[in-house]
């Protein structure tokens, strides 16, 4: 009786682990209020979640993940920045306008007051103080922002204004798609990665006054949160891009043109429902392991040096299951044959050992570049017993030759003997 209640409840583990995992893989995408959203393994580049990824968008303050990285990689922590013309120009949310008299040119900020307050505060002024004291002036810093958008290999962005600011503009402008590959190369900065992780900081101008900012990313220390990026034009709508770490595992998310409503959560909760129906994802199989890749002929001599030429084919395969995530931008960039690049490094007819990798599989997802091991089915054995016939067929000539000469050796030292006698 005992056994079984014990193999029923064993049974019934079974069925809700089993189906647990179903439900999880084919829950339906997330509805949300962002126009356009995406979301990618921080790792890999590979694209989880998909919505307008390509949709011209309005990237409001978001662009600040530029402005800090191009800060990140021209000053330091500990340069001292000074406070323009420009930068008191600038209208709300800014320092000049927030904190009356607090501020003015010529004051000195410290590199890292100056990036926590960018991407904390998201101080519209300091973004055109980067500008001018990393370049000449705002322009000069359009056109460095530009090169990197060029550099990172974006095709459809185009930046003006060091803070994202829209309204004299509609050339200020990037995709979904575009914006998580910047936003993607400013986490991997180790200075922006530390300012976006900080709830609280502290700014000191060299006149000694304190600026207390708050992170505006609310979301920043909950489930795995640690950083990103917000924004809001009327051109724009709610924009978030936030990073997440997840017992190690890392996923940046991105949500355009969503709702600014009354409380002010729903961006929030578009980048909730993404992360984590991302992190729930699972791959597909789209070739399985030790099926067929690509089948290379070879031509070789059984004889290797000499003697008729013979051409095998030569099937190579792959020991582990190549996956993607199913949308309809990785199935696309996967079925295209310019995405699967096989490379042989060594083919060489005697040395084939099915063991031993032979080259590689790169298959290509947009910024996702993944490499496999290539393998063969062939070994040098195989090769000898394709030719047995041939190899028994020669030794059997080489013996009949062999006898040939000790019998005529053998009747020459006969003769020779008897010639002896005579």
């Amino acid at each position: 009786m005992r056994r079984s209640k014990l193999a029923l409840l064993l049974t019934l583990i079974f069925i809700l682990s089993f189906t647990s995992s179903v439900f999880a893989a084919e829950a339906p995408k997330p509805q949300i209020y962002g126009k356009a959203a995406i979301s990618m393994d921080i790792e890999t580049g590979e694209i989880i979640y998909e919505n307008n990824i390509e949709a011209k968008q309005y990237p409001a303050s978001t662009t600040k993940l530029l402005t800090a990285l191009l800060l990140a990689e021209n000053k330091t922590k500990t340069d001292m920045l000074t406070y323009t013309e420009s930068a008191k120009k600038q209208p709300e949310y800014s320092f000049y306008n927030h904190y009356p008299k607090s501020i003015d040119v010529g004051v000195k900020l410290s590199g890292e007051g100056v990036m926590d307050s960018l991407l904390l505060f998201s101080a519209n002024d300091i973004a055109y103080m980067i500008a001018d004291n990393v370049s000449e002036n705002s322009d000069e810093f359009a056109k460095l922002m530009n090169k990197k958008i060029q550099e990172l290999g974006l095709k459809n962005t185009h930046f003006v204004t060091p803070n994202g600011l829209d309204d004299n503009t509609d050339d200020h402008y990037t995709t979904p798609y575009d914006l998580s590959v910047i936003g993607r190369h400013a986490f991997k900065n180790d200075w922006v990665r530390e300012a976006m992780a900080k709830k609280t900081s502290k700014a000191t101008t060299s006149t000694g006054v304190n600026f207390m900012l708050e992170n505006r990313n609310k979301l920043v220390g909950e489930n795995g949160c640690v950083g990103g990026k917000t924004g809001y034009t009327k051109k724009a709508g709610r924009c978030l891009v936030a990073f997440y770490d997840r017992d190690g595992r890392k996923i940046m998310g991105v949500v355009m043109n969503s709702v600014y409503g009354p409380n002010d959560t729903e961006v929030f909760d578009d980048m909730k429902k993404i992360i984590d129906w991302s992190y729930a994802a699972k791959q597909v199989v789209l070739t399985p392991k030790d099926k067929v890749v690509e089948t290379k002929k070879i031509s070789y001599k059984p004889l290797r040096f000499f003697g008729p030429e013979k051409t095998i084919e030569v099937p190579l395969t792959l020991k582990e299951d190549v996956k993607y995530y199913d949308n309809a931008v990785n199935k696309k960039d996967v079925s295209d044959p310019k995405n699967k690049i096989v490379k042989i490094d060594n083919l060489n007819i005697w040395k084939l050992d099915n063991s031993k990798s032979v080259g590689t599989l790169t298959v290509k997802e947009k910024e996702a570049v993944k490499t496999y091991k290539l393998y063969t089915t062939k070994s040098k054995s195989d090769i000898i017993k394709a030719n047995t016939g041939l190899y028994i067929g020669l030794a059997a000539g080489v013996i009949i030759v062999l006898a040939v000469a000790i019998y005529l050796v053998l009747q020459i030292k006969r003769l020779t003997r008897k010639r002896k006698r005579y």
